[in-house]
């Protein structure tokens, strides 16, 4: 299924960088959320595990609802992205954090379809 490949591709690249390079995404965590360093850390094993799922066949359906599930948890991330790029000055940063935003229900439909193949 080329859809699950392009969305395990997608999972599997920010989960390393989640892993990699954690301190990027620590400005974007909700204050609400504790241990930020340690649920970014899970969230990108999340993504590298949901990612894998992706691409076997036999795990595919469990990892498109994990991958889905994962998708409208972070949810919440990108929406305090989008407020903090709201007071800022930076254009790029702009069109990044609303872009994100809109991008999130094809994601979310590519891991419903893979969970329902």
């Amino acid at each position: 299924m080329r859809e699950a490949r392009i969305l395990a591709a997608i999972l599997g690249g920010s989960g390393v960088i989640h892993l990699l390079r954690p301190e990027t995404f620590e400005p974007l965590m909700p204050d609400v959320v504790p241990a930020h360093r340690e649920v970014i850390l899970g969230s990108g094993v999340l993504e590298l595990a949901c990612a894998a799922g992706l691409l076997t066949r036999r795990f595919r359906r469990p990892a498109g609802w994990a991958s889905a599930a994962l998708l409208v948890g972070v949810f919440p991330a990108n929406l305090k992205m989008a407020d903090d790029a709201r007071r800022s000055s930076s254009t790029g940063f702009k069109a990044a954090a609303y872009g994100r935003l809109p991008l999130q229900v094809p994601l979310i439909r590519m891991a419903l379809r893979a969970a329902r193949s």
